[in-house]
């Protein structure tokens, strides 16, 4: 159970995983001990699962969002589509999904030249793609992994 000590703990670490012991203790009103061993057991149960800095798309020329829809062949609930889609570096995001498509697939290219490119040469290589539809994101308004840890939810997940 996640108890509101936590979800305080996780809220701050959602806004910079850099955040030292002693401020976070501070912030919560505990010792950085406590706040210490506190951590260590929401990575122990999977509820923290990594940390990562957020890197800027546009600095490191990768500023084109895609969506790509894929239609795969492959039997209902195979995932070794899903699989090999993961390991093209480009690709952020895939997700099995209900529908026509199969799944969800946000990658980051240089341009749409680049995207192209991938599309061909990496998305081309996986025999089971049967088609694809690609949506370009002009603009980003919100992009966040952060999750809403509201009391009330915090309350009622079992983790």
């Amino acid at each position: 159970m996640i108890d509101d000590i936590d979800r305080k703990i996780l809220n701050i670490l959602q806004e910079n995983a850099k955040t030292p012991n002693v401020t976070i203790a501070r912030k919560v009103g505990m010792a950085p001990s406590a706040i210490l061993e506190r951590i260590r057991k929401l990575e122990e149960r999977g509820v923290i699962s990594a940390y990562e800095a957020k890197l800027d798309p546009e600095a490191l020329r990768l500023g084109l969002a895609a969506f790509v829809f894929v239609r795969a062949d492959e039997k209902v609930g195979g995932i070794d589509t899903a699989k090999q889609l993961a390991k093209i570096p480009h690709v952020q995001e895939v997700h099995h999904i209900a529908g026509e498509d199969c799944y969800l697939v946000k990658l980051r290219a240089q341009d749409t030249q680049e995207l192209a490119r991938l599309m061909r040469e990496q998305f081309g290589k996986i025999n089971t793609i049967k088609s694809t539809r690609t949506t370009i994101v002009f603009e980003t308004i919100k992009e966040t992994g952060k999750l809403p840890l509201s009391e009330s939810v915090a309350k009622t997940t079992d983790v």
